[in-house]
C-alpha cells in the first residue's frame, strides 16, 4: 500500500509538471517602415516597389533568458533594407541586408544571444546580417500603456522610432486595415502612426530619416526561450 501510495504522487508530480509552462521570453515590440502598413490598396498599390524596402524594428526585453543567458532589461534592434517592398506577397524571394544592433550594456554572451534571439525571430529580414554593432537601446512607452500608441525606441544616434497613436484624421480613404503584417510574431500587436524613422548607421549603402507615416506597429511577445 505505501508503496502506492509513493508511486500515485511521483505519477501525480510528473503529470503536474507537465502541464507547467516553460521558460518564456517577454517584453516589448516596436517597428516601423518607409512605407504605410495601415492604409487602403489604393495607398499601398500607389507605394509597391518604390517605398517600403527599408525598416526599424527592435524588442526590449523585460523578463526571461535565451538559451539559458538571461537578457532582462536588455534590447536589440534590426535595420534592414531590402529590394522589393516588405511583405509584398508578389515577390517569391526579397533578397535584404541587415544590420543588428545589440544592447551596449551586454556582455559577449549576452550579445551572442540578443542576436540570435533576434534572428530567430525575423529569419526572413535577418538572414543576411552584414554588420552587427552595439548602442544604448531603450523603448520608452507613455504612460506605460501600449495601447496609447505613444512610444520611442532610441538605439542610440543610430537608429529611432517615434509614434503616436492613430486617430480619425489619419483614416483618409475610409477602408485602412493593416495591410502588411508586423515582420515578427507577436502575442499583441497595434497600428500606430510614426512620427519619425530614422537609420543613421553604416552597412546598408543607405541612411534615412522618414517622417509621418501610417508605419509602425507597437506590441508584446512572449517566446519560448529556447
Amino acid at each position: 500500500m505505501k508503496l502506492l501510495c509513493i508511486a500515485a504522487v511521483l505519477s501525480a508530480s510528473t503529470s503536474f509538471a507537465a502541464g507547467l509552462p516553460g521558460h518564456s521570453i517577454s517584453g516589448n515590440y516596436m517597428e516601423a517602415r518607409t512605407a504605410d502598413t495601415y492604409t487602403g490598396p489604393c495607398f499601398a498599390n500607389g507605394e509597391v516597389d518604390i517605398n517600403g524596402k527599408e525598416a526599424v524594428f527592435g524588442w526590449k526585453i523585460n523578463n526571461g533568458s535565451w538559451k539559458g543567458v538571461n537578457l532582462q532589461g536588455l534590447g536589440v534592434v534590426g535595420v534592414v533594407r531590402t529590394a522589393h517592398t516588405l511583405g509584398d506577397v508578389h515577390w517569391a524571394t526579397n533578397p535584404s541586408h541587415a544590420v543588428i544592433i545589440v544592447d551596449s550594456r551586454a556582455s559577449a554572451e549576452q550579445r551572442e544571444a540578443l542576436v540570435a534571439f533576434a534572428r530567430a525571430q525575423a529569419p526572413d529580414v535577418l538572414s543576411d546580417v552584414v554588420k552587427v554593432t552595439s548602442a544604448p537601446i531603450d523603448l520608452e512607452i507613455e504612460n506605460g500603456n501600449i495601447h496609447g500608441g505613444s512610444a520611442r525606441l532610441t538605439a542610440g544616434s543610430l537608429a529611432e522610432i517615434r509614434t503616436r497613436g492613430l486617430t480619425e484624421a489619419d483614416h483618409i480613404c475610409g477602408n485602412e486595415d493593416v495591410f502588411y503584417p508586423p515582420l515578427t510574431k507577436l502575442q499583441h500587436s497595434m497600428p500606430t502612426y510614426a512620427l519619425q524613422t530614422s537609420y543613421q548607421g553604416d552597412g546598408l549603402n543607405e541612411r534615412f530619416d522618414v517622417r509621418f507615416r501610417r508605419s509602425a506597429f507597437l506590441g508584446t511577445f512572449q517566446v519560448p526561450g529556447e
